[in-house]
């Protein structure tokens, strides 16, 4: 308790991938007396379950920012997963043998040819194959398979290991991260960021990232201030099954599910979505549902060992888009959160972005679609 700061420079509610992410690309800038403060483990809610795709094209069902904005953030990992190897030593697992999408009904067939249309035209790397050229990548895959798209930049990173990563990189730059501490309300006045209070006590500073995940609806301001901003958690379950030798070498997705093979010898496959609240448990319902769309996918997964499975909850705001830079009305406050389905893959230009709002002053034009504001903008309207 004695050691419990009083004041900082930027403090981060939060301590995600996000959260770690931008810390890092502060004190990369040489930004000093930056906290971040964790109610729970580092990285341990939604980073941790996740599955560590960075697949935008695969994902993707029109060009829009969002699109832009994704596709941005997973160009980067090869240098943002070389620098974080070099900083600590942790190898994150950037897999870049690229991203399978199968066809297996007749109903695949037009959501297959409508996502290789746009993106052939818009001259993103994608091919088309037949039956006989994806089994021959994949011999494990259903031989109901009719078609398939291959996404060669849309990859992988083992998530648990890029928490680790970003974790250890903060440490040694010198930001300091404490856990097991919830921040209760934001402290304004005039119209500026003052502080948080804390389950530990007041911390003073002029700047606030909230980056805190599904949790982010439990913020208050001192003086009712805050944007309403409702982010609320979308249960997400997941089946790990051991792969020794392993049975397949790409991510594979279907329309219904995917399977995400890791060095280790695990087969991650997922998911589900579901408005179950701050539950975390698994269902055998969630189960049944992952392991029918897994066996869809290769028939093969029937003999593999069933070694494990979590649950987490993603951060969904009301129009599934990430909410993302500084609220006018209230200077000194940033918001970095809401990132659903895609805050592994979306880590590193959050980080650049909000911290090039702190550091540099500088808003970049591709937070525009993302601002915490619209949801008030769209009310009035």
């Amino acid at each position: 308790m004695n050691d419990f700061p009083k004041t900082a420079n930027v403090v981060i509610v939060g301590g995600g991938v996000i959260g770690l992410a931008v810390a890092r690309a502060l004190a990369v800038r040489g930004m000093k007396d930056v906290i971040v403060i964790e109610r729970g483990g580092l990285g341990a809610e939604a980073s941790s379950a996740a599955a560590g795709m960075l697949a935008p094209q695969a994902e993707a069902d029109s060009p829009d920012e969002f699109f832009t904005l994704c596709c941005r953030s997973r160009d980067m990992y090869a240098h943002f997963a070389e620098a974080l190897r070099e900083e600590t030593g942790i190898d994150v697992e950037l897999d870049t043998t690229g991203t399978l999408y199968l066809a297996l009904h007749e109903h695949d067939l037009e959501e297959i040819q409508r996502r290789y249309s746009w993106q052939a035209a818009a001259g993103l790397p994608v091919e088309k194959l037949s039956a006989e050229e994806v089994r021959e990548l994949e011999p494990c895959i259903s031989s109901h398979t009719l078609v398939a798209l291959k996404f060669p930049l849309d990859i992988q990173v083992e998530n648990r290991r890029l928490v680790s990563a970003l974790a250890t990189s903060n440490s040694n730059r010198g930001v300091r991260l404490i856990t097991g501490t919830t921040v209760e309300t934001i402290r304004t006045e005039r119209s500026r960021v003052a502080g948080v209070e804390t389950s530990r006590g007041y911390v003073s500073c002029p700047t606030i990232v909230i980056s805190s995940g599904a949790w982010t609806s439990f913020l208050t301001g001192s003086d009712q201030s805050l944007p309403k901003l409702t982010i609320e958690p979308v249960r997400g379950q997941m089946i790990s099954f051991e792969g020794n030798p392993a049975i397949a070498r790409h991510v594979i997705y279907s329309p219904r599910g995917y399977i995400v093979p890791r060095r280790d010898g695990r087969l991650l496959a997922g998911s589900t979505t579901e408005q179950a609240g701050f539950d975390k448990r698994v269902t055998a319902g969630g189960v049944q549902s992952i392991l029918t769309h897994a066996l869809e996918i290769s028939p093969a997964i029937s003999d593999l060992p069933l070694v494990d499975s979590w649950a987490g909850l993603r951060p969904r705001a009301p129009d599934n888009l990430p909410v993302l830079g500084p609220y006018a009305e209230i200077r000194g406050l940033i918001y970095a959160t809401g990132h659903y389905r895609n805050g592994i893959l979306l880590a590193p230009l959050t980080g650049e972005l909000i911290a090039g709002a702190i550091a540099n002053n500088v808003i970049a034009p591709l937070l525009g679609a993302f601002v915490p504001g619209r949801f008030e903008l769209a009310a009035v309207n």
